[in-house]
């Protein structure tokens, strides 16, 4: 390829990453307000954050960055750049998978330790912030890591707008050398190598968490060792190094 054709594919990098983060950091606060609604004591929050979840995990991401783009603004009287509409599509379509994960950590940590914090007279503000939340976080890490992947991939539903993501610029590319099998594997190659990254930050992410709240295995200890010592105080003694 001659260098203007990588030039363009490079905007189309820049551009679909740019897309990652905005979408990520709206799917990530929509996760967080959404689960904890979720598990909200008044059935009414729980109710209309369910319903949110439902609609928006049960409808396409492809209609839903057409609907925000083509129907949300004349509606409005208003009109939204590309990259605005497809990070609020694409945000709160997987914000909602998102809740779910939140919800599903929370529910996973001990009955006692929220018990422990109403018999401390914590508010249910403070027993979210420190208990719930940093017993739960690390648990939710894997899971979304698996998301922000999936919206990685996602964001290539933006091309067919015809937004200068990596994948429309690929498709130029193609067009302008009439080479598909070699454009398309620097396009699949670029995309896993994104992923990849991503993989091992979130991996190292979940390691400094789990260590902060005491979870990280030791050394000379496995993880399925360290969860058995944990549940069921066989091998304690082992698992904590030996200590008397």
């Amino acid at each position: 390829m001659t260098t203007g054709l990588w030039e363009l594919v490079l905007k189309g990098v820049w551009t679909t990453l740019q897309l990652l983060v905005f979408s990520a950091l709206l799917a990530a606060a929509v996760s967080f307000a959404v689960g904890i609604a979720r598990t909200h004591r008044l059935w009414i929050v729980r109710f209309l954050a369910g319903f949110y979840t439902e609609v928006f995990r049960g409808t396409s991401a492809l209609v839903m960055i057409f609907w925000v783009f083509f129907v949300l603004p004349p509606a409005f009287g208003w009109q939204l750049v590309p990259m605005w509409a497809a990070t609020l599509a694409l945000g709160l379509t997987y914000g909602a998978y998102g809740s779910e994960i939140v919800r599903g950590a929370l529910n996973s940590v001990d009955p006692a330790q929220q018990e422990g914090g109403i018999a401390l007279s914590f508010t249910p503000w403070q027993r979210l912030r420190l208990i719930l939340l940093p017993q739960a976080v690390p648990e939710m890490i894997p899971s979304f890591c698996n998301l922000l992947v999936e919206l990685l991939k996602g964001t290539s539903l933006v091309s067919i707008m015809g937004m200068g993501d990596l994948a429309f610029s690929g498709n130029l590319v193609r067009l302008a050398l009439q080479e598909s099998a070699e454009i398309y594997t620097y396009v699949l190659l670029i995309y896993f190598l994104i992923a990849f990254v991503l993989t091992r930050l979130m991996r190292g992410l979940e390691q400094r968490l789990k260590a902060g709240v005491g979870k990280a295995p030791r050394a000379g200890v496995s993880a399925h060792e360290l969860k058995r010592a944990e549940t069921t105080g066989v091998g304690a003694a082992g698992a904590g190094g030996g200590a008397a």
